[in-house]
């Protein structure tokens, strides 16, 4: 099985909504205004309620409330509105998948689990446009959601991982990828930028190269820790490195998962397919 080929195959498959491909072709026109960003956005009832949504969200806790989609980008900025209509984009292409294979609901609470910790600890270090690691780690495992709808057999036997093989090591040994790999296949497929699909397709080096790649892996570990808690116990998954190379405190990661696991519940709603209307 040759992941680009897949990776091909799924772009086809799974279609992006035309106003996050038009809103893509804007941000790279440099010639694009503020105000054309918010018309392409306002076109599409449903990006412009999920904007909506996200600002007046736990993610911002502005202490106003937010009604207009040009104070929404004048806010957040236009490259975050982008790469939140991005991340509300890619969920939406796989709203259709009812699988009998692996629990949906599960799979994304780890994804939204491991962007709101990967927000936090881009924040945190006050590295720029967080907005970036949360998409990164909302979208890291889309690639699980191509194989189940492709070969769910195979997608099946992923889900044997332990506390002993870990899940990237048993993807690695029955499809020769990951569920990154894939994912970040894909993203490249669609013309996603490279400093989102690069990072999520490093997800498992030994020795990540960057900032962003080394929040997603901590925030990707730390994630699956929180949602399997009867395969991991008190972060027996954290390599020390993990954070370290980052300098953040051990005692900070159960901070970490505290304050993102209030935020959690009401995040979820917004970026679970299973929650979106459809319009």
């Amino acid at each position: 099985m040759n992941v680009q080929e897949l990776a091909l195959s799924a772009s086809e498959l799974f279609v992006l909504p035309e106003a996050v491909t038009r809103l893509k072709e804007c941000m790279d026109d440099s010639a694009a205004s503020i105000d054309d960003v918010a018309e392409i956005i306002s076109f599409d009832p449903g990006l412009t309620a999920q904007i909506l949504k996200v600002a007046n969200s736990a993610l911002y806790r502005f202490p106003k409330q937010i009604e207009t989609i040009s104070k929404a980008l004048q806010i957040i900025g236009t490259r975050s509105a982008y790469d939140l209509a991005l991340g509300y984009g890619v969920t939406r292409a796989f709203s259709n998948i009812e699988s009998q294979v692996i629990d949906i609901d599960k799979f994304w609470e780890q994804s939204v689990s491991c962007a709101l910790l990967a927000k936090y600890f881009a924040e945190c270090r006050r590295e720029r446009e967080p907005e970036r690691s949360f998409v990164c780690g909302l979208l890291h495992n889309i690639g699980e959601l191509v194989v189940v709808s492709t070969v769910p057999e195979q997608a099946r036997r992923c889900l044997a991982y332990n506390s002993r093989v870990s899940p990237a090591q048993l993807q690695s040994a029955l499809l020769g990828f990951t569920y990154a790999e894939l994912s970040a296949e894909l993203l490249k497929e669609w013309g996603i930028p490279p400093t989102i699909y690069q990072t999520v397709g490093s997800l498992h080096d030994a020795t990540p190269e960057t900032n962003d790649a080394r929040i997603l892996q901590l925030s990707y570990t730390l994630a699956l820790n929180n949602v399997h808690p009867d395969i991991y116990h008190d972060l027996s998954n954290i390599d020390p490195a993990l954070h370290e190379g980052l300098s953040i405190d051990i005692n900070e990661l159960d901070d970490a998962l505290d304050i993102t696991n209030l935020q959690c519940i009401s995040v979820l709603a917004l970026f679970n397919p299973g929650s979106f209307i459809i319009y």
